[in-house]
């Protein structure tokens, strides 16, 4: 079975980030064959898997399930940390993916790989996030931390931040040769 992969900005990158390596050319068909098999195991319906990222580890969509599956070799894997952790996240109430729902939430390992699965979300479109929703949401999120971040530099602000004219090097308004 060969793997098809979603235009490129549509879902995101299929290619490495940031110098990221990609998974092994050779890897890719065990991989998505492994998230598939296990899937299926599962009674979930997959007859067709879309690459969706390929980094370090691959993002699938199978479907018709309609399944998120993350495929990472064994030896490469933080698979129980993920999981751990958006279990925790949700738990206090942060927006963080589910696990997928009709399976048990727990790392599956086949054929060299391990499979997370997760609850697939249809990507937002910018008519759908507007600037103010983002904004809304950033100024929610961050205001405990800026509250502390605040505390913590007005503490600091007047023994530490000095005129230029007071800092060794600096001289007039400009800085640098």
């Amino acid at each position: 079975m060969v793997p098809r992969v979603a235009p490129l900005g549509e879902y995101g990158s299929t290619q490495g980030d940031r110098g990221q390596a990609t998974m092994q050319a050779s890897e890719v068909s065990r991989a998505v064959a492994a998230a598939m098999s296990t899937a299926s195991s599962l009674d979930l319906t997959v007859d067709d898997a879309i690459v969706l990222h390929d980094s370090n580890k691959l993002t699938l969509r199978l479907l018709p399930c309609d399944v998120l599956a993350r495929v990472a070799p064994v030896a490469h894997q933080v698979a129980q940390f993920e999981i751990a952790l958006a279990q925790r996240l949700a738990e206090s109430g942060s927006p963080v993916a589910a696990l997928e729902p009709r399976v048990e939430p727990r790392v599956y390992e086949r054929d060299g790989f391990v499979v997370t699965l997760w609850t697939y979300y249809e990507p937002a479109t910018p008519r759908e996030v507007s600037s103010v929703t983002i904004c809304q949401y950033a100024s929610s999120t961050l205001q405990p931390a800026r509250m502390s971040s605040a505390n913590l530099l007005g503490a600091r602000t007047s023994s530490s931040f000095r005129s230029p004219s007071s800092v060794p090097g600096l001289s007039g308004p400009r800085r640098g040769p």
